[in-house]
């Protein structure tokens, strides 16, 4: 359920909720802005997740570019003490 679908169908409960008499009205709003809030917070949790992922791949670029620049740069090396066996002494 998108977040749009979600605040018509809360706003829809809200409306129904206002219909009732006191006693039970008064439970079923608590009930509601604790769903609410509840929402919201796992809303805010997802956001955080998804940064926290995108940071993750990110980082795992950057390594994977250090990785292969170390192999070229090792292969690099390699070549140069083969062409060299004095070890450049």
């Amino acid at each position: 359920m998108n977040e749009a679908a979600f605040q018509k169908k809360l706003a829809e409960l809200l409306a129904q909720i206002e219909t009732l008499p006191d006693s039970e009205r008064q439970r079923l709003q608590a009930l509601a802005a604790e769903t609410k809030q509840r929402h919201e917070l796992i809303k805010k949790s997802v956001n955080t997740l998804q940064e926290s992922i995108d940071f993750l791949r990110l980082w795992i670029k950057y390594l994977l570019f250090d990785l292969e620049a170390t192999r070229r740069e090792n292969t690099y090396l390699r070549d140069m003490l083969e062409q060299d066996p004095s070890g450049g002494q």
